[in-house]
């Protein structure tokens, strides 16, 4: 058992005990500063505030064990309460928001015993994210990145929406990725973009019946594990909502900046928002928004605004960011995803449209001259 990585028992269930003093959980309150397993023993250091008495204190060890055990661990686990380490004005001086509109207290960008690692390679990790599914977040990720190919950047393109994998039938990248002399993960190419997804792993006809700890430790595999060469941009398409994946990759790598999908209208919008309070809660640079579907061209070039007129803009407005694009509704979008032929590949008004993406994108992160 001591083989096993302590944290495919402890940050889910972390996740999913609430300290009562920050009313986070215990996994982005920080109080858990270590984790390993013992022979059949899983031994976590936990540190507690001033405002954290023996109830408080007592509640979370047994929250914790209980949950430890609810993930599948059948040893025995033990709790060692830490010493905090000591006030320093610098450590909790205010930090400067990293782009405008980062604003409140935040927390730490990992709230638990895992810790950060560079991808090798890779300049700059983008996160496309919603916290809705259909508004199409994975259309937007693919295009995004077969646009940066066509400006001439080294792309890959990492699926984390591990239970909808549709990356590979959009990209045209079925082929089941290679491992080095390493055991490294060699991710194929398709369009110029280096992809991989759990789609590629299994028949595309099989669900993906996943327990969250099994979910992180295949991102965290596709991250640290993969040889993605030298790149300038990993698009990270994460799935839908503020959950597991989320945290898991936000917690793992340093991510330049995320991107928030939505459509206009105001059920959309309203879990856009919290899409956007994530990212700024666990200090991630917001690049933007991107409205899709933004509105339908008629025949005679005039618009129907089919889910609402510039729900996108006002949102960024509001929360002091900005629109990096607008999408159009386009029967040729939806027939590159499913023929494998991504629009952005195209050199009409929709290509533009995503080339347009792209370049604000580079513009925000720039990699140097090409």
């Amino acid at each position: 058992m001591s083989a096993v990585d302590p944290l495919t028992y402890v940050e889910p269930a972390a996740t999913r005990v609430r300290d009562p003093i920050s009313g986070r959980s215990v996994w982005l309150a920080d109080i858990i500063r270590g984790a390993k397993i013992d022979g059949d023993v899983l031994k976590l250091d936990l540190v507690f505030g001033p405002k954290h008495g023996e109830t408080e204190r007592a509640g979370i060890q047994q929250a914790l064990a209980a949950n430890i055990k609810a993930q599948g661990f059948a040893g025995r686990v033990e709790a060692k309460i830490a010493e905090a380490p000591k006030f320093t004005p610098a450590a909790h001086a205010p930090k400067k928001d990293p782009v405008p509109g980062m604003t409140g207290p935040g927390v730490a960008p990992h709230g638990g015993p895992i810790h950060k690692q560079p991808i090798e390679g890779v300049k700059f990790v983008v996160a496309v994210s919603s916290a809705k599914g259909g508004v199409g977040k994975s259309t937007v990720a693919v295009n995004l990145a077969v646009a940066l190919a066509r400006e001439g950047r080294a792309v890959g393109l990492l699926d984390a929406d591990i239970y909808g994998p549709s990356t590979p039938r959009m990209m045209n990248a079925n082929l089941q990725p290679l491992v080095d002399d390493k055991q490294r993960i060699l991710p194929p190419s398709s369009y110029g973009v280096k992809v991989l997804s759990a789609g590629m792993l299994v028949p595309e006809n099989e669900a993906i019946i996943w327990r969250g700890p099994m979910v992180m430790s295949l991102v965290r595999q596709f991250l640290q594990q993969a040889k993605w060469g030298e790149l300038d941009y990993l698009v990270v398409d994460l799935p839908p909502g503020t959950g597991d994946a989320q945290l898991t990759l936000i917690q793992a790598c340093d991510i330049a900046g995320a991107v928030i999908v939505t459509t206009p209208q105001d059920v959309a919008l309203a879990d856009a928002v919290r899409g956007i309070t994530m990212f700024r809660k666990l200090e991630v640079p917001l690049l933007g928004l991107v409205e899709n579907m933004a509105w339908y061209e008629l025949p005679d070039g005039t618009k129907d605004y089919v889910f609402g007129d510039g729900g996108g803009v006002r949102l960024a407005q509001r929360e002091n960011t900005e629109v990096l694009g607008q999408i159009p509704l386009q029967t040729a979008i939806r027939k590159g995803g499913d023929q494998g032929l991504p629009a952005a590949l195209a050199d009409d008004s929709i290509g533009l449209a995503f080339r347009h993406l792209a370049r604000k994108v580079i513009e925000k992160l720039p990699t140097g001259a090409r």
